[in-house]
């Protein structure tokens, strides 16, 4: 028979772990390879909480989904949910740099990117006062058809990138 005491402080220790703020989706890389025809291919990775793990699995949420719509809405480009799980969302993005062409060299250019909105976004959720998401990746890649990279690390807010490919 389970004494009343460990039952008690069995019940504490739940409510402590269920009720307590948990780390949440924590944004571990962001490559994206940008093609010659401005269109980009951007891969996520990331680590969920056993919260939202457990949404994914039961399919209350769905991280490929909230990420097509919200890429479509920044960029208001097409975009193509090329693999989505628990830890990586891939993307095809057309149209996703900007192409100018000046005296035989063609310059492309990325648009900006803050992950600032994702957290106002959440914020309106109700179980935003549960979880602790990090948003900003560990490692933002910007790789370019000629191998050339661009790499910002821990930012919340990556700024337009250019680079020029030469004739």
């Amino acid at each position: 028979m389970i004494s009343y005491k460990l039952l008690s402080v069995s019940l504490l220790i739940l409510c402590c772990v269920l009720l307590s703020p948990v780390q949440a989706f924590t944004a571990k890389s962001l490559v994206i390879d940008v093609k010659d025809n401005s269109d980009a291919i951007i891969t996520f990775d990331y680590e969920l909480s056993w919260f939202e793990s457990f949404a994914v699995f039961v399919r209350i949420a769905d991280p490929g989904t909230e990420l097509k719509e919200a890429l479509e809405s920044n960029f208001h480009a097409p975009v193509e949910v090329l693999e989505a799980d628990s830890g990586r969302s891939q993307f095809y993005v057309e149209e996703f740099a900007s192409e100018k062409v000046r005296d035989g060299s063609v310059t492309l250019t990325t648009p900006p990117l803050s992950f600032r909105e994702a957290e106002k976004v959440l914020k309106q959720y109700w179980f935003a006062s549960f979880i602790n998401p990090d948003f900003s990746p560990e490692v933002t890649r910007i790789v370019f058809p000629d191998g050339y990279v661009q790499t910002f690390n821990n930012q919340d807010q990556i700024p337009g990138v250019s680079h020029s490919l030469g004739s």
